[in-house]
């Protein structure tokens, strides 16, 4: 099954690993740019986003391949932020790119070698991969996308069972891939408010790579809702319940799977 953006909560486990192996820096502004690593994860870096490029949709509708990266940044104009790095906050696909690109760049390797070597086999997950040409979709449900290029998410579209999707979060949430202090980091949300209408979620916040907040009972959940074409996935934790959940639907209802989930 395609992870679509529960695949973020993966990078940044997978740059978290870097950092405490003292390849990458949180808090260190990134070479040549105004934010940090720790901004980029939590979305607070300013970058633009290419959700509402028209022209992005359209060409993803026709079936065509994805630009290239450099043309998606001149695109989004990606230089130009939104506001001061730490001084606000938009969900950016873009800001994600650049921290695979790091990721790419520390270890010499593409996302999904650098995945399985940095997040998955120390999680002890052999059924998820990253996706990215259309072959590599072949043997994954993916509805009425079953043409999608994955190189149209750019910061990289992770796959597999979705029992996996539910063992990595809850292995990395109680495990010890990331020492205590990255690990708070991770699960440390800057907060949204709530409630999001026609969704479970009463309060809302975003850690790093981690949608964080409480469902409707009032129990806190930690995890990530990805969508697209024809599917949506909810991968979620309740530390009261000490439960971790994944949910899939081909549909757009992110209401039901999260719903399901938070065990709401």
């Amino acid at each position: 099954m395609p992870w679509w953006s529960f695949t973020k909560t993966l990078i940044a486990a997978a740059a978290l690993v870097l950092v405490r192996d003292g390849r990458l820096q949180l808090d260190t502004h990134m070479p040549g740019r105004r934010f940090t690593l720790r901004q980029l994860l939590q979305n607070r870096a300013g970058v633009p986003n290419y959700g509402g490029l028209a022209a992005y949709h359209r060409d993803v509708a026709a079936n065509r391949d994805p630009w290239p990266v450099a043309e998606l940044l001149r695109a989004v104009d990606a230089d130009q932020l939104r506001f001061s790095p730490g001084e606000g906050w938009e969900y950016s696909n873009v800001g994600y790119l650049l921290v695979r690109q790091a990721i790419e760049e520390a270890c010499g390797s593409d996302l999904d070698h650098a995945l399985k070597r940095l997040v998955f086999a120390p999680l002890g997950i052999a059924g998820a991969r990253v996706a990215l040409a259309r072959a590599d979709l072949a043997d994954v449900a993916m509805g009425e996308a079953a043409s999608y290029h994955p190189g149209w998410v750019y910061h990289g579209l992770a796959v597999g069972p979705i029992g996996d999707a539910a063992s990595i979060l809850d292995r990395l949430l109680t495990g010890d891939l990331l020492p205590a202090p990255l690990l708070a980091a991770m699960c440390d949300a800057h907060p949204l408010g709530g409630p999001v209408e026609g969704r479970p979620w009463q309060t809302a916040g975003y850690g790093l790579g981690l949608m964080i907040g409480t469902g409707r009972v009032g129990q806190r959940v930690l995890g990530h809702t990805g969508g697209g074409p024809g599917s949506v996935i909810a991968v979620y934790r309740c530390p009261a319940r000490n439960r971790t959940i994944a949910a899939f639907s081909p549909s757009a209802d992110e209401n039901a799977v999260e719903s399901f989930a938070f065990a709401d």
